[in-house]
């Protein structure tokens, strides 16, 4: 009795053990776990893992997804890789019915989707997804703006886009901090709007793409803006003497740079024995000119004008030129005198420090 008890327990065991295992077969397999969306920077490594139940008898693979014309890239099948890349590893816990799928010194072009896919049949296939995000420094992209000429008055807007990962935040500055004609000194956004943008705004303005990886990026945008002339004189009103030199300057700021014209009763100036024109740029919006008259004559008194013209208009100062009886210096320097009821004598330099050397020596 107690034999055959054995026996049929045996054969019981048996029976219950097989209706198992093809209980087993027939259930659907799931993917019960799979890593959360990682974040990782260039060069580091990384485990992707991926638990599948009841797949014993079904192929699981680990495929990177393809983005526009790239393909789906196959990388495993079960515990065998299909990818031969040195960087990729493949392990398999069957105690966890876990695949593990390491990539080391990762790229930016390992960066995408990876599925963990159980292949059921023609048209049947479970799968679960992992983001893998690969952080790259920012790029300012090229449809950011350049450059900019306006016109004083018109609506100005610059632009600028950058990629990276995490996505860069955009920021813009002025050189050396200057105020931004919205106001402050810094600005948040893709998009810098100005609204009848003056000749003050012209300058250097700094699009900055930051997201904590790297440096940063910054690309520099020059604005320019068109504007009509401005003229100032110097001095509105100048005094010398008869037979003496005198010099005139107006400061004039343009942008495109201006025409300048000298004008004395009503006849344009030039370079003759009477006069010398001269003109000195120190920036592109930025003239000084300066109008000597020679060993000025009587009927050279007066008033004259500083004119400067561009495609936006025009603007002058006028500049008095007043005779008076003793020499002004400069630049009436290199050469003083004295008169008596004949004749006027040249006094120079030297001669004046030997009268002061004498008189010193007598007291």
């Amino acid at each position: 009795m107690i034999i055959l008890r054995w026996t049929r327990g045996t054969i019981c065991l048996v029976v219950t053990y097989t209706l198992y295992k093809e209980w087993l077969s027939v259930r659907t397999p799931s993917i019960s776990w799979i890593t959360k969306e990682q974040v990782v920077d260039i060069g580091s490594s990384i485990q992707l893992e991926c638990s599948v139940q009841y797949s014993q008898d079904y192929p699981v693979l680990w495929v990177k997804r393809g983005s526009g014309s790239v393909q789906d890239l196959p990388i495993s099948n079960g515990p065998a890789l299909i990818l031969r890349d040195s960087r990729y590893s493949l392990r398999h816990d069957k105690g966890s019915a876990t695949y593990i799928l390491q990539i080391k010194d990762i790229q930016e072009s390992d960066g995408g989707d990876y599925m963990c896919q159980v292949i059921i049949g023609i048209n049947n296939r479970i799968t679960a997804n992992v983001d893998l995000l690969v952080r790259r420094p920012p790029v300012i992209s090229d449809n950011s703006t350049r450059s900019v000429v306006a016109s004083e008055g018109d609506n100005v807007e610059l632009s600028c886009y950058a990629g990276g990962m995490p996505i860069p935040d955009i920021s813009w500055r002025r050189e050396n901090n200057a105020i931004l004609p919205t106001g402050g000194s810094i600005y948040r956004g893709n998009v810098l709007q100005v609204a009848n943008i003056r000749k003050e705004d012209r300058g250097t303005y700094y699009c900055i793409a930051e997201n904590q990886v790297g440096r940063g990026a910054r690309r520099n945008i020059n604005v320019e803006v068109e504007f009509s002339p401005v003229v100032k004189a110097i001095r509105p009103r100048v005094y010398q003497a008869l037979q003496y030199d005198m010099d005139m300057e107006c400061h004039v700021e343009a942008y495109p740079p201006a025409a300048i014209t000298w004008v004395h009763k009503q006849e344009s100036i030039v370079n003759n024995q009477h006069y010398r024109v001269s003109q000195f740029a120190t920036a592109d919006e930025f003239t000084d000119t300066t109008l000597r008259v020679l060993s000025i004559e009587k009927r050279q008194f007066g008033n004259y004008s500083c004119m400067a013209t561009n495609k936006l208009g025009q603007h002058f100062a006028s500049i008095q030129l007043v005779e008076t009886t003793t020499p002004v210096c400069p630049p009436a320097c290199g050469t003083l005198t004295y008169s008596t009821a004949t004749h006027v004598t040249p006094i120079t330099t030297t001669t004046i420090m030997l009268l002061i050397t004498f008189f010193y020596g007598i007291f």
